[in-house]
C-alpha cells in the first residue's frame, strides 16, 4: 500500500509540471475543418447505414455539410482520411469524472452526502470541475460527453441525488438531469437490512412529494421541504430515475414502480435484466449494461452473464453501456466493453450505437451528441481503425465546434519516462 501511494503522489506530482497549456487548454477552433474521404457513422438513427468515401465540412464550429467531394473553404484545415471510420464522440459512462481527482484522496471526491437523511436535492453538478486532468485524457481516447452520477455512502440514504449529461468541451454540465436510487442488496445498510425497506422508503418519499400539506412530525419525514419539491418535479417528468438494480425480482419491482407511478425509468447494471428482458421490452425501460460484468459478485448477479446485451437487444429493450467501477481515467474501457459485447452476440451497429446515439437519448442531449448531422455542433471522431477494437486511436478528436488536443496527462508521462528509458539504454 505504501508503495501504491508513493507512486500515487509521484504521478500527481508529475501531472503538476505537465499540466500546462500543452493539454489543459482547449487549442483554439481554425476556421474550418474538412475531413475528407472517411466512411461516416452518421448514427442518425440506430441503423443508419455508414455513408463510405464521404466528406464532413466544419464551419463556424457546426457541421456545415455531409457529402462527397466538398470544397475547402480558404484557410480551412484538411484532414484526408483514407476511408477511416468517422463516428459521433463517445459516451464516457455514467461515472465521476470532474467530481473525483485521486480515487485514494477523500478530499477529492465530491459524489456522494452523509447527511444521514434522504436528500434527492443533492446535485452534483455543482461540484463538477470542467478543469479537471481526466478530461483531456478523455478526450484523447475519443470520449466527448458523459452522465455525472452521485453515489450512495455510508450515512446517506438510498436516492443517492441529481446527476447530468456533460460534454468534454470544457463547458459546464449540458442537460439531461436525472434521479439516481440504489436497490438491492448492496443498498441494505442503508434501508435498515432490507431490500423491502427500499421499496417502503420510496413509497413514502413519494407520498410525501405529491402531499406537500401531509401532516407529520418532524421525526417521521423523510425529505425537506427542497427535497419533497425535487422529488415532486422529477414524479411529474423533469427527468428519469435512474435505479442501479441487479436482481430480476428486483427488477420487476422497479417496473412496477414506474408504471404505477408514471415515471421514465433507468435500469443501470442489470446484471439479471435478460431474465425479465420481456417485461422491460413492454414497460419500455431501457438498461445501461456493463457488459464485461459475468461474474455473480453477490447472491443478486447469480444470472450474469456477458452475453446480457446481446440478450437484451434482442428482445427490443433499449440497450446502452456502461462502466459500473471505471476509474475517472479509464477511458478507454469502455470501447473495450462495448467490443466485448459484440464479441458476445451484440450487432456491431448496436454496439456503437450503444456508446453513442442511445446514451444521449436516454439523458436528453440528442440534439448535440451521439450523431453526425448537418446543422449539429460539431462532434466527432476519426479513428485508425475499428473503433471498438482497443488497438484502435483517435487521429481527429471535435467537440464543443473545435478540435480537440490529443495530448493528456498520459500521454505526457508516456512521453518522459519512454524518453528516460531511451537515454538509459544509450548509456
Amino acid at each position: 500500500m505504501i508503495r501504491r501511494i508513493s507512486l500515487l503522489s509521484t504521478l500527481v506530482a508529475s501531472s503538476m509540471l505537465v499540466a500546462s497549456s500543452a493539454f489543459g487548454a482547449t487549442p483554439a477552433a481554425a476556421p474550418s475543418i474538412l475531413v475528407r474521404g472517411a466512411t461516416v457513422y452518421t448514427l442518425s438513427s440506430v441503423d443508419a447505414a455508414p455513408l463510405g468515401d464521404t466528406d464532413v465540412l466544419v464551419t463556424d464550429g457546426r457541421i456545415a455539410a455531409i457529402g462527397r467531394k466538398l470544397a475547402a473553404p480558404s484557410g480551412a484545415r484538411v484532414i484526408e482520411a483514407r476511408g477511416k471510420p468517422l463516428t459521433p464522440g463517445l459516451f464516457g459512462g455514467l461515472g465521476h469524472v470532474g467530481l473525483e481527482e485521486i480515487g485514494l484522496e477523500p478530499s477529492t471526491g465530491d459524489y456522494a452526502q452523509r447527511l444521514n437523511q434522504m436528500r434527492p436535492e443533492f446535485d452534483v453538478t455543482f461540484a463538477y470541475n470542467p478543469e479537471t486532468m481526466s478530461l483531456p485524457v478523455h478526450r484523447s481516447n475519443g470520449v466527448t460527453f458523459a452522465v455525472l452520477a452521485p453515489s450512495t455512502a455510508s450515512g446517506g440514504s438510498i436516492v443517492a441525488g441529481l446527476g447530468a449529461a456533460v460534454g468534454f468541451d470544457g463547458g459546464p454540465p449540458a442537460a439531461g438531469r436525472a434521479m439516481f436510487v440504489d436497490l438491492g442488496a448492496s443498498a441494505n445498510s442503508l434501508s435498515g437490512g432490507s431490500r423491502a425497506a427500499q421499496f417502503m422508503l420510496l413509497k413514502q418519499a413519494v407520498t410525501e412529494a405529491r402531499a406537500p400539506n401531509l401532516v407529520m412530525v418532524h421525526d417521521e419525514r423523510l425529505l425537506t421541504p427542497a427535497g419533497r419539491q425535487t422529488l415532486l418535479d422529477f414524479l411529474k417528468g423533469a427527468g428519469p430515475f435512474v435505479f442501479d438494480v441487479d436482481r430480476a425480482a428486483d427488477i420487476r419491482q422497479v417496473v412496477a414502480f414506474a408504471q404505477r407511478e408514471n415515471v421514465r425509468a433507468i435500469v443501470r447494471g442489470g446484471q439479471e435484466a435478460w431474465r425479465v428482458a420481456a417485461e422491460l421490452a413492454t414497460a419500455r425501460i431501457p438498461v445501461i449494461v456493463d457488459p464485461l460484468q459475468n461474474l455473480p459478485e453477490s447472491l443478486d448477479a447469480i444470472g450474469a452473464t456477458l452475453e446480457n446485451a446481446a440478450r437484451l437487444q434482442a428482445a427490443g429493450v433499449t440497450v446502452a453501456l456502461s462502466m459500473r467501477s471505471a476509474d475517472v481515467y479509464d477511458a478507454g474501457k469502455l470501447r473495450q466493453a462495448a467490443g466485448n459485447a459484440v464479441a458476445h452476440g451484440l450487432p456491431w451497429a448496436a454496439g456503437l450505437a450503444a456508446i453513442t446515439r442511445t446514451p444521449a437519448e436516454l439523458f436528453g442531449v440528442a440534439d448535440r451528441y451521439g450523431s453526425i448531422e448537418k446543422g449539429r455542433v460539431a462532434d466527432f471522431v476519426l479513428w485508425s481503425g475499428d473503433p471498438l477494437d482497443v488497438t484502435s486511436l483517435p487521429e481527429l478528436v471535435v467537440t464543443g465546434g473545435r478540435e480537440q488536443s490529443l495530448r493528456s496527462r498520459h500521454t505526457a508521462l508516456r512521453d518522459r519516462y519512454y524518453e528516460r528509458l531511451q537515454r538509459n539504454a544509450a548509456r
